[in-house]
């Protein structure tokens, strides 16, 4: 995982400079935090299985939050990197870009997402005033404007919230995949989804 994130454009913007040894802790932490959870694994998991000591692990991140926020901006990163060259590689008319999105996120869903959104876990786990949740509601704003302008390409008579109901379509499709009940969710959602865009575009 390629601890940075990016803008709008998919272009990245690095969040610092990793040591060898801070990129294997923020791998290490990635796996830990999303597949048990982030409450479940201490420091001390995290820096054995990495292979280095607590205080080179605070040395990197300054605090399990430090360390937890920057998990979410590198799979923030790493899922925006990828809906975005999803997108740039379909030749179809920008109406199709739309219902691509969701192409996109059921090839996440089957290779990095097992266990649903890691920003709505996130958000279910962290407290109110933790960073971690202003990362998680970034990340979901920047998917509705990422969509929005997708929309406004396409002509829709309102972009803004032809990108509502996508993002909506988009995470109860996460959701109820990730929990097994509903068969093909993302399929169903772009089906769904498909019937929005051509009312918005009549």
């Amino acid at each position: 995982m390629n601890p940075e994130t990016t803008g709008r454009s998919g272009k990245r913007r690095g969040i610092q400079h990793l040591t060898p040894a801070g990129v294997k802790i923020l791998e290490t932490a990635s796996r830990l935090f999303y597949e048990q959870g982030i409450r479940a694994v201490g420091v001390e998991a995290i820096a054995e299985e990495a292979g280095v000591t607590k205080k080179t692990l605070y040395d990197r991140f300054g605090s399990k939050e430090g360390l937890i926020v920057a998990y979410l901006r590198a799979r923030d990163g790493l899922w925006r990197s990828t809906l975005v060259k999803h997108i740039n590689g379909h030749d179809g008319p920008p109406a199709q870009k739309l219902l691509a999105t969701f192409d996109a996120l059921g090839e996440w869903m089957r290779e990095r997402n097992p266990r649903g959104c890691a920003f709505v876990n996130a958000s279910v786990e962290l407290p109110a005033d933790h960073a971690g949740r202003e990362v998680a509601r970034e990340q979901k704003a920047w998917f509705l404007d990422y969509v929005a302008d997708l929309a406004t390409e396409a002509g829709a008579e309102d972009p803004a919230a032809l990108a509502r109901q996508l993002l909506i379509l988009h995470e109860g499709a996460c959701i109820t995949d990730s929990m097994h009940t509903v068969e093909r969710a993302v399929d169903i959602a772009e089906r769904m989804a498909a019937v929005l865009v051509e009312e918005s575009l009549a």
